[in-house]
């Protein structure tokens, strides 16, 4: 078990906006800075923020289009802390 993605991972979901990010992006295929600004209702430099820690927790990808980045939930790394919050149980 990866000790260092596991506490990344669970910070990152330690956050009301970014947990409300992941779960739209369960609901959804992608989602752009834009939607996602729509979505928490924050400043650009904010979603900014949120999206980076995301990204650098490894539980959400990001492909760029031109000026849009879109983002995806990577099911990887996901799996990986599903696994371990179920052994806790």
């Amino acid at each position: 078990m990866d000790c260092k993605f596991i506490e990344k991972a669970t910070g990152a979901i330690a956050d009301k906006s970014r947990l409300s990010i992941l779960i739209e992006l369960a609901k959804k295929e992608s989602l752009t800075n834009a939607d996602v600004m729509e979505l928490v209702g924050l400043s650009q430099p904010c979603v900014s923020h949120h999206i980076k820690l995301l990204i650098d927790s490894g539980l959400v990808n990001s492909t760029k289009d031109g000026r849009t980045a879109h983002l995806r939930i990577n099911k990887e790394a996901m799996q990986q802390l599903t696994s371990f919050l179920e052994a806790l149980g």
